[in-house]
């Protein structure tokens, strides 16, 4: 399979339909509203049909919704919202939450700053989204500047959406938006998301491009906050990783990290506990977390690879249904400390000017029981005879 270039990606500006050689068909839609396409179009027998919407009413007015369906598995895209994931459906598995955040709030609407650096919250329903670029973590005061929860890139709509279809079987769906994070004599970022869907399967990659295109290095850094509720959480559901060293977010969840692996079900005055992973890898660095139901017949498995995102964090907030019943399984760059904390911890990087970085994270759902022991196989073939630090202090205080 070939991707269509950047290069004449870009080109294509203002068309709705570029062929490309004999490899691929390329659509920008960046100023479409409604839109669709369908196997039909291309004169492609395998189903497939792609579908954006635009939402109307209250603070999700002029959100964009790019939906995708590959035949066995529905993903809905966000590009108004940093190209996040809000839900993805199979006839059995639905990977998302039922968050208090009903709409699918414009970033228009939300202010980053309010509430103390809470303000994210206000838009937070996703199955998916991307935590940085510039920074993670807790808001807080570092370097006299008030960092808001999570960072930017979440609420910075794509200044350009575009799809491609393989020309040739498997056909492979990818969707590409460009994030800019731009600001006078500080950061100047540009990330390439990409998503990658195959026709007929039910899993799909991402692979995200952070490059600096300033003149100065720049720190940043990037969680993929991976959110997941029913049927895959429920009382007796557990999550599986091969650990290196795990330790408390902080002293609340001390008193839970000997079950750290095992979830109630919605508990009322529940809050949430967190507990960063140093996951150990295979030997050329790929690793995996595994989420299932409590009988292990479904599941969700995510794929990653320590030397882009070396940590991992497990966010556990099992309280009622109606406040948020949720999980969050989050490959990093950074735990969810404020990013001053984090520098001691060597997990505050730098991106060099014109350097880029990549990411790779694969979804994988599971939907029967020995789809689940498979992927369970691969956590305990990595974890081996390898012991786990348990750390009984938090790594940071006040963080």
């Amino acid at each position: 399979m070939r991707k269509i270039q950047l290069t004449v990606l870009a080109a294509a500006v203002g068309l709705l339909c570029t062929s490309v050689g004999v490899n691929a068909k390329s659509y920008n839609i960046t100023n479409k509203g409604q839109w669709l396409l369908t196997n039909a179009d291309l004169h492609i027998k395998t189903p497939f049909k792609i579908k954006q919407v635009v939402l109307h009413g209250g603070k999700q007015d002029g959100t964009k919704l790019l939906t995708i369906d590959n035949g066995v598995m529905r993903i809905t895209l966000i590009p108004t919202r940093g190209m996040d994931i809000y839900k993805v459906k199979t006839s059995q598995v639905t990977l998302g939450w039922n968050s208090p955040v009903k709409q699918i709030v414009n970033p228009k609407f939300i202010n980053l700053q309010s509430r103390n650096g809470l303000g994210w919250l206000e838009g937070f329903n996703e199955m998916m989204v991307r935590c940085g670029y510039e920074w993670t973590g807790h808001p807080g005061v570092d370097k006299g500047e008030l960092l808001s929860l999570h960072g930017r890139a979440g609420n910075t709509p794509a200044t350009e959406v575009l799809v491609s279809v393989d020309e040739k079987a498997p056909y492979a769906i990818h969707i590409r938006g460009e994030l800019l994070e731009q600001l006078f004599k500080q950061v100047n970022f540009k990330t390439w998301t990409e998503m990658t869907i195959i026709p007929g399967q039910k899993s799909f990659s991402i692979h995200d491009k952070l490059t600096n295109q300033g003149d100065y290095p720049h720190e940043y850094q990037i969680i993929y906050h991976s959110n997941f509720a029913q049927p895959l959480l429920e009382k007796g559901s557990k999550v599986a990783v091969p650990v290196k060293q795990i330790s408390p977010f902080n002293e609340y969840a001390k008193k839970g990290l000997k079950n750290w692996d095992t979830y109630l079900g919605p508990t009322k005055d529940y809050d949430e506990t967190v507990y960063n992973i140093y996951p150990y890898a295979d030997s050329q660095g790929k690793t995996l977390a595994v989420l299932h139901n409590a009988k292990a017949t479904l599941g969700v498995a995510i794929h990653y690879n320590v030397h882009q995102l070396p940590v991992f964090g497990l966010w556990k907030n099992t309280d009622t249904l109606k406040q948020g019943y949720v999980t969050g399984l989050e490959p990093g760059t950074s735990f969810s400390f404020n990013r001053k904390f984090q520098r001691k911890l060597g997990l505050v990087p730098t991106i060099n000017p014109g350097e880029t970085k990549h990411f790779d994270v694969t979804y994988q759902i599971l939907d029967n029981h020995k789809a689940v022991e498979k992927q369970l196989d691969q956590v305990k073939s990595i974890q081996g005879d390898h012991p786990i630090d348990y750390r009984e202090d938090p790594l940071v205080v006040g963080g």
